[in-house]
């Protein structure tokens, strides 16, 4: 198997020695521009899934390029998978062709020279993902099937020897801890609440297994010398909890003793300090301590505290046991002992986990080397085979963390995919406590997962209904989809974006576009009575609270779209609480700006794992590649007496013709079953691909009708698109302007009248920029979409709009756009004088006379928040495939889609795949469709025009100003 040059063009070639003849994929013939033979007999094909297909063609003399030489090879189009030409006997017999299969190599002999070799692909094997379904079926028709487990042969087991550094350190990593640990600075210590007394409790009865490995760990513990007889009047019973790896922990039950215990409130470190320290770093290495509790001595007279009762007898700790209140805190003071010279410059500690980080490969080599020494110093010992080191990704406390940011941590993703709906308030608190661990992910955790802590609290009969379903799996959505979280880069260019309401305070903290944390929660009861000008001045109060130590003492913008809080600052009349909050304000170098609701593109900056593991590529690949061939499975089975009723076909059965393809069409549209969950694959597709961000159902019927049928697909896909939650949250509702609708005249041709504007406000994004330039050609409604900077200078904006707009649609005769400063400079003026555009500028503060380009730029809006939402990364990234699938979606006013009203005919998309290589149309053609598809367009502009027009004039006058009233 290999790629070959096939007529210029590239192809996936399968050398196969089990077939008789040679052969061409049906969507390959079509490209070459060979007229197909008819053969003598037709050909009855048997291909490798057992079916059956008709041949009655040829194309012969397709010149094939093999090792720098040209063949001749004759080849029969059919339906083929994975392939696109597949060389059979007949042409390997007639060159004598040796196939090596070890080397991968086809062996060609020629009289004159050296044999050819033509080397094939050893990247390996065409990967087909199936899913579980159709193995099935296949193994009830009899298939033999054989199970692989496939591992990397390369893999090697990790040895100490190997790794560099390490390798000169073999103390810090015995096979076991050599015995009592040394006298330390610290040591574990008891101290009871005053009045306590001796507590003892009987032993747990234990199953024979556990008895039989309470003895075995009894005697190891006595043997290492960490526990020994005891005569204590303390005694905790011992109970046995499986790992795992399937062994048995012995843990001690010591919650009566932990009730009279004096809390030690050393404090642990937070996770996300913790994490901020790795800003920069790209090399890891992941010390893991051995036992590390039973490397810390308990303070002599606290000893016989720790006893533990049996059935073999009554011991007591010399180190440090599992179970007790305050060993988490105490370790944790050892850690940060033994590492401060070093603690938060190259290494964090979490209890006994020790993470060394750097930002080269040669500052990990010296930091490594003085963490292991400062080890073997203390003589604390770690567990080679729980360690890592020289990694460029880590899992720490939870997450992963590279040089791009912190994710999540996919197993916790997939206990999360599988987590059930919760049944009672405890579970739902079980669910909420493993989400709420990467709530720093979730914009608006508190507002998503409000309906769930409703019930979780006291009084509140526990009534599982619609909106906690939703939230349930919404939330599972977000974890499961979570963005990679960026490290802060140093103390400038913080960004907060905020946003309060009735659920509800959420806030976004972001750095040059990247985000660095999410924070929300919740109103408590007292705030539900605050007016709108104090939730929204709370919220910026509450983020600038959060993140203190990220916004205190360096400058830092905060977005609102609430516009009274820009001039908080200088305002007189204010309530106590707003005279309290304005204080804290005054602490911190901070400007509040103005940024409407729904244009703020919070998630713009998002960044998600742009590589997919190579296995999932496959399967998206897969499907899409054999969409019509699941279509046509799907339906060979509906059709079937068993399942033909639900498919409600009713009349449109006899509407049915079978093609040559060998699939059902009504009306030249292939046929959608029910079997196979087809429909919510193609409606999926359709509205949430990076080729079609969303689009209404109106426009989402139009765009697919033209391919696919099934019944009632107008109703389903309005149903769809109804019950689609990111649709919900980024679509905005318009209203109408005062006044009668005023319409500039319909453009004669293409690309002759346009109208452009400006998307101000965005967030910088990696390249810079902070606008988007909206040009809308007012005929085809076709539009570029083009990333510029606010700043950008005159000549800056002219470079653009040459190779963008001139260079490929020539000089416009008009342009309406709004009085913008870089429209009404002179140089701007002056361009178009001299190219013979005229410049239609609207009236100020109507942006209703550029309602072509404001329109477009509400879609814009639209389909980038969506475009984030589903996918991350910045808005700048998604702008080329928002413009397309913009220009590729049905417009009403033109009933076609901007692409086809400029090109004359569809774009091709992984959708429609119907349309590749259909229709071959000559010069004169092109040129008398293009007339006529534009006379058809104007005439349904007009159209559209008397309908807008009625519907906006419905119920309104026209506006009349006089002289000194303000207006003009």
């Amino acid at each position: 198997m290999g790629k070959f040059l096939l007529d210029d063009i590239y192809v996936t070639v399968l050398f196969d020695s089990g077939a008789d003849t040679s052969y061409m994929s049906l969507k390959m013939s079509k490209l070459l521009k060979r007229t197909p033979t008819p053969l003598n007999t037709k050909h009855v094909v048997e291909l490798a899934n057992g079916k059956s297909v008709e041949a009655a063609h040829v194309i012969k003399g397709c010149n094939i390029v093999l090792a720098g030489q040209t063949f001749s090879i004759d080849l029969i189009p059919i339906v083929l998978g994975s392939f696109d030409v597949v060389i059979g006997m007949d042409w390997l017999s007639l060159h004598h062709a040796e196939i090596l299969c070890k080397e991968k190599v086809i062996r060609i002999p020629r009289s004159t020279q050296e044999p050819l070799e033509v080397q094939g692909d050893k990247s390996g094997a065409v990967v087909g993902i199936i899913s579980f379904l159709k193995a099935q079926k296949c193994l009830r028709k009899g298939h033999t099937a054989i199970l692989a487990l496939v591992t990397d042969a390369s893999a090697k087991e990790k040895k100490l020897g190997d790794i560099p550094v390490v390798r000169d350190f073999p103390q810090v990593f015995p096979e076991d801890l050599p015995g009592l640990p040394p006298h330390r600075q610290v040591e574990f210590q008891i101290e009871l609440a005053p009045g306590a007394a001796p507590i003892a409790r009987a032993p747990y009865r234990l199953a024979p297994t556990e008895l039989e490995e309470l003895s075995k760990q009894l005697q190891e513990l006595l043997e290492k010398g960490f526990i020994r007889p005891s005569s204590s009047p303390w005694g905790a019973p011992v109970l046995f909890v499986k790992k795992k790896d399937g062994t048995f922990r012995m843990c001690i039950d010591y919650r009566e003793l932990n009730k009279v215990t004096v809390k030690n409130r050393y404090p642990l470190p937070r996770i996300d300090d913790l994490f901020d320290q790795l800003q920069g770093s790209s090399y890891y290495s992941k010390i893991d301590l051995r036992s590390g509790y039973h490397q810390l001595r308990v303070r002599d007279e606290d000893v016989s505290k720790t006893a533990f009762r049996t059935r073999y007898g009554h011991y007591e700790f010399l180190v440090m046991p599992f179970g007790l209140t305050n060993a988490p805190a105490v370790f944790m003071d050892l850690m940060n002992r033994v590492c401060k010279p070093y603690l938060d410059k190259f290494v964090i500690v979490f209890i006994d986990d020790i993470l060394i980080y750097s930002k080269s490969q040669e500052e990990h080599e010296q930091h490594l080397r003085l963490i292991l020494e400062l080890l073997r110093k203390e003589q604390l010992y770690a567990k080679f085979s729980k360690c890592d080191f020289w990694l460029r990704e880590v899992h720490f406390l939870g997450h992963v963390v590279n040089k791009d940011g912190i994710h999540v941590d996919p197993s916790k993703v997939d206990s999360i995919r599988n987590w059930p709906a919760p049944r009672t308030p405890t579970e739902i608190r079980q669910f909420l406590g493993l989400a709420g661990y990467y709530r720093r992910f979730i914009k608006d955790f508190s507002k998503i997962a409000q309906p769930l802590t409703l019930l979780t609290q006291k009084g509140v009969t526990y009534r599982w209904g619609e909106s906690q379903e939703t939230a349930f799996q919404y939330l599972k959505d977000r974890l499961c989809s979570a963005p990679i979280l960026s490290l802060p880069e140093g103390t400038e260019d913080f960004v907060v974006y905020c946003d309060a309401s009735i659920q509800g305070l959420g806030c976004v903290l972001m750095q040059r576009d990247k985000v660095i944390a999410y924070a929300s929660r919740q109103l408590k009861v007292h705030e539900r009575n605050y007016t709108t000008h104090d939730l929204e001045l709370g919220v910026v109060v509450f983020a600038l609270k959060i993140w203190r130590h990220y916004l205190y003492g360096t400058r830092c913008t905060i977005y609102t779209d609430h516009r009274s809080l820009e001039h908080i600052l200088k305002q007189k009349d204010l309530n106590m609480r707003q005279r309290r909050w304005v204080e804290l304000l005054n602490d911190y170098e901070c400007a509040i700006k103005y940024h409407p609701g729904k244009a703020n593109v919070v998630a713009d900056a998002l960044s998600r794992k742009d590589t997919l593991p190579r296995r999932v590529r496959a399967l998206q690949l897969t499907i899409q590649s054999s969409l019509p061939a699941q279509i046509r499975d799907a339906q060979v089975e509906a059709l079937k007496p068993e399942n033909v009723k639900a498919e409600a076909l009713r009349g449109s059965r006899q509407q049915m013709e079978q093609k040559e393809d060998g699939a059902y069409y009504v009306t030249g549209r292939i046929w959608v079953p029910l079997y196979g969950g087809l429909r919510e694959l193609v409606m999926d597709e359709a509205h949430k691909s990076r080729y079609s961000v969303h689009p209404g159902s109106d426009k989402m019927y139009h765009d697919i009708k033209t391919t696919y049928w099934w019944p009632s697909m107008m109703a389903h896909i309005a149903t769809y698109v109804g019950k689609c939650l990111t649709c919900a949250r980024v679509k905005v509702e318009y209203q109408k302007p005062a006044g009668l609708l005023q319409q500039p005249r319909i453009p004669q041709w293409k690309w002759e009248e346009i109208s452009m504007d400006f998307v101000t406000g965005l967030p910088r994004s990696q390249r810079g920029n902070d606008t988007i330039w909206v040009i809308v050609d007012r005929l085809t409604k076709s539009a570029h979409f083009l990333a510029i900077k606010e700043t950008d200078k005159f000549s800056t904006l002219a470079d653009v709009y040459l190779k963008e707009v001139v260079s490929r649609h020539g000089v416009p005769i008009s342009i309406i756009s709004d009085r913008d400063a870089r429209f009404t400079s002179e140089l701007w003026q002056a361009m178009h004088k001299s190219f013979g555009s005229k410049l239609d500028m609207s009236t100020a503060y109507h942006p209703q006379t550029d309602g072509q380009s404001e329109r477009t730029i509400q879609t814009l809006e639209d389909m980038l928040r969506a475009c984030v939402i589903d996918f991350g990364n910045g808005w700048e990234k998604h702008l080329p495939l928002v413009e397309f699938s913009y220009n590729n979606s049905y417009h009403t006013s033109i009933q076609a889609a901007p692409f086809e009203a400029l090109y004359g005919r569809k774009c091709r998309s992984p959708l429609c795949w119907a349309e590749v290589g259909d229709s071959q149309i000559t010069g004169p053609e092109i040129v008398v469709d293009a007339t006529e598809k534009i006379a058809q367009i104007r005439q349904r502009m007009a159209a559209a025009r008397d309908r807008q027009k009625a519907y906006a004039d419905k119920r309104k006058r026209p506006l009349e100003f006089r002289s000194g009233t303000g207006y003009c």
